[in-house]
């Protein structure tokens, strides 16, 4: 059966919907909203020293910020011009100077003083810089002198103790692809992305259900489905584009869902700036919010099966698509005994939602013909996020809701081309095109020509773990070489993760700006190596979108602040590759970005068609508008699998809460404003729901403590629709609460949410100082 193509983009119905508005009065005056026309005027003062080129990116690059794969100011999904505030705030890291000279070799202490927002204003990296032990600044190298530094080292070592890391800041799929093969020719394993602390649960969880690693949909299918439900994801905030979506859906009659503990404002009502009708009157987003525990979408989704085989024992047919579950789907008894063995009131009491309110969702879904189901970070950052996702495939597999028009699965992904990274191999269980099994190895040595190293790399968590093994360990990680990143403000127990940095012999840090990261010592060398941005990489780049669609972002000429000495990132690597091992260098040696594109095409069949992308607005999607096409999965057997999943054992003992992380006006960890413009929560707010505070005589704006045996965090309390016994705390700042070293088995994603006491603020601290004088009391005693 051939695969369906997808149709380019459509219009957006023009007719008002009054029913849909959140106010008749103009711009939202006077609601707590955020004031996008005020925002892009300052963002267009920000860059006013380069405002040509900057206009440039805007109307020819394709976005360096979300993973909507907005091209220019088109994509795929809706016609007419697309902006938003997301890659406004981007855009400046492409536009500014490089930084001042008397910054850059400024005192570390001096350095040290300003957080990643300030230090992000301060310009580009200008040049290769390092910083040896001991010493106070960084000194300005050349590039010979960088990079044998970094060669000479990488000889020295076993490949076992070095290591790659690639961040999702704009990096082109030509890049992850020539980071993925130098790492293996060099001979190491460790290569992994930023997807590992975002979406690699979706992924291995969809392999294990469906057979696939990506969205087996596209974004117009949620227009004119009949439900959509987003999961612990808050797209309005992350992808503002996909209010747009959003909006044409609603207009389609399309119910949206959300499930999430907090009921997200921006989920609820929004103004999109660029539609009239929206940006007046404003768009009511969700139809519906269920409100589940932190960790209790399993149990809630056990909930709607549970109903679904009550429906089943009543009317057969009524619930269960029986004609797809027999032609196209395995293990229906099992996940049948599963769900039957789920009481009611386990299911309740783990999901904090009502037996009615899980029925009344279990009916919608059960009488829809179509559904979307999309989720973000709220189902995959746990330890048993694999089985989050896989439950929520085992919804869609029961309904049919897969292969076709209006219906799927879609992990909602918040990074330009995050998608990519995999598929290019930068990761330490796949290659190009495959996982790391027998056949795939064997067949990507023939296409690259040398052998690769046959162990099992290492993961970013276990890498930075590995930093502190005792010197003589094989696999102590003595050289880290990242593309981009700041892990102090993206794992967990960020203390642990300043002391492995520091345990390094050698860190690089290829980027183009300094973040907090970048100023922390390491025994022998800080090196820092300037990148280009997407927009200055000679030839052009490509970056894959949620929906798979393979977009080319054009070379942009006319920087007028552009860095003379920094460089495109794939070309650094086949440098460093040629002074480790100059006798073979030329098996990874590309000179332009076109013969990275035809041997991607060769590496990933998937992506033939990378190849004929030249020119800006060039995209291909990889895999017709629809994986698992008519219900046929790329599994062994062609078909999807059910599988039964238990309720998580949460570690929440009375009197504790569970927390959640969250994001305010930033994106990833670069944070963009203070104050969150939907709540008006502040960096330091703790959500909590009023009921919890009143219990422990919080009022509403006083400090509070949050703490519990990994950090303590202090800030002050925003009552807040979130489910009673949960809390939410903005990331990164609530890191500290988070134990390192707890992962999902199966993807390796670190876990973010843990249970905490609450308390007041003044109550913690007298006990703390009564703890403390008995603590002085016993040493007295003791020198006596």
């Amino acid at each position: 059966m051939g695969k369906t193509k997808h149709q380019g983009p459509i219009k957006i119905s023009k007719v008002p919907t009054p029913e849909h508005w959140v106010s008749p009065i103009p711009f939202g005056l006077g609601k707590v909203k955020p004031k996008h026309i005020r925002d892009t005027m300052k963002i267009m003062w920000e860059n006013k020293d380069n405002l040509n080129y900057a206009k440039n990116i805007l109307t020819k690059g394709v976005c360096d910020g979300c993973a909507l794969g907005v091209s220019g100011l088109q994509d795929q999904t809706l016609k007419g011009p697309h902006i938003c505030t997301t890659r406004l705030n981007v855009l400046r890291l492409s536009t500014m100077p490089a930084m001042k000279e008397d910054i850059v070799h400024a005192d570390i202490d001096e350095l040290k003083k300003y957080s990643s927002k300030e230090l992000r204003t301060l310009g580009r990296i200008p040049y290769p810089l390092i910083r040896r032990k001991g010493e106070r600044k960084f000194s300005r190298i050349s590039w010979d002198e960088a990079m044998n530094t970094i060669a000479e080292k990488m000889k020295k070592l076993d490949p076992k103790q070095y290591g790659f890391y690639l961040t999702s800041r704009g990096i082109t799929n030509e890049s992850y692809y020539v980071a993925a093969k130098v790492s293996r020719f060099l001979g190491t394993n460790h290569i992994d992305n930023a997807s590992r602390i975002c979406h690699s649960p979706s992924k291995t969880a969809l392999k294990r259900s469906v057979g696939i690693g990506a969205s087996s949909s596209n974004y117009q299918d949620w227009i004119g489905t009949d439900v959509l439900l987003f999961w612990g994801s808050v797209a309005s905030n992350s992808s503002p584009v996909s209010t747009k979506y959003m909006l044409a859906a609603k207009k389609k009659g399309t119910k949206i869902i959300v499930i999430n503990p907090y009921k997200e404002p921006a989920m609820d009502k929004y103004w999109v700036p660029s539609n009239a009708e929206s940006a007046l009157f404003g768009t009511k987003i969700a139809d519906d919010f269920y409100q589940v525990n932190i960790g209790g979408d399993i149990a809630f989704m056990h909930g709607i099966m549970k109903h679904w085989f009550e429906m089943e024992e009543k009317k057969y047919g009524s619930a269960v698509n029986h004609t797809f579950v027999r032609d196209h789907v395995n293990g229906y008894e099992e996940l049948k005994a599963k769900v039957q063995n789920q009481s009611w009131d386990s299911v309740v009491k783990s999901s904090g939602v009502s037996k009615d309110r899980i029925i009344e969702l279990s009916e919608l879904l059960a009488n829809s013909k179509n559904a979307v189901y999309a989720w973000a970070l709220g189902l995959t950052m746990h330890s048993f996020a694999t089985d989050n996702i896989s439950q929520v495939a085992n919804l869609a597999l029961l309904r049919g809701h897969l292969g076709r028009k209006h219906a799927g699965l879609m992990p909602f992904r918040g990074h330009s081309s995050v998608q990519g990274t995999g598929e290019m191999g930068a990761d330490p269980f796949v290659l190009p095109g495959g996982g790391w099994d027998e056949e795939n190895v064997n067949r990507m040595e023939k296409v690259w020509d040398f052998e690769l190293p046959k162990w099992q790399g290492d993961i970013v968590g276990v890498s930075l773990e590995n930093a502190v093994l005792p010197e003589d360990h094989e696999r102590k990680i003595k050289l880290y070489y990242m593309s981009g990143g700041n892990f102090l403000e993206t794992m967990p127990n960020p203390e642990f993760i300043e002391k492995a940095l520091s345990e390094l012999d050698i860190r690089v840090h290829q980027d183009i700006i300094f973040n907090t990261s970048t100023l922390v010592e390491a025994k022998e060398a800080v090196i820092v190596l300037p990148a280009k941005t997407r927009y200055e990489q000679e030839g052009g780049g490509t970056s894959t979108s949620t929906e798979r669609m393979v977009y080319f972002s054009p070379e942009i000429e006319g920087n007028k602040q552009e860095v003379p000495e920094a460089r495109a990132e794939w070309k650094i690597y086949i440098d460093l590759a040629k002074r480790v091992k100059p006798e073979t260098a030329h098996l990874v040696d590309f000179r332009t970005g076109q013969e990275i594109r035809d041997e991607i095409a060769v590496a990933n069949r998937n992506y033939d068609g990378i190849q004929h992308l030249k020119k800006q607005g060039d995209v291909f999607q990889w895999g017709g508008a629809w994986l698992c096409e008519g219900g046929v999965c790329p599994t062994p057997d062609g078909r999807g699998n059910l599988i039964p999943i238990d309720i998580p054992k949460l570690e929440k003992p009375d009197g504790t809460f569970y927390i959640t992380t969250r994001r305010g006006k930033q994106f990833n960890s670069m944070v963009y404003k203070e104050t969150d413009p939907f709540n008006a929560a502040g960096r330091y707010d703790v959500l909590i729901n009023e009921e919890d505070a009143k219990e422990l005589n919080i009022a509403n704006g006083e400090p509070i403590v949050v703490y519990n045996q990994h950090g303590t965090f202090q800030g002050n309390a925003h009552f807040a629709d979130i489910t009673k016994g949960n809390v939410g705390l903005h990331f990164p700042e609530g890191n500290f609460l988070i134990p390192k070293g707890i992962y999902d088995g199966p993807s390796g994603i670190p876990q973010y949410s843990v249970a905490a006491k609450v308390e007041k603020a003044e109550r913690f601290h007298a006990k703390k100082d009564v703890d403390y004088l008995e603590k002085r009391i016993e040493d007295l005693e003791m020198e006596v």
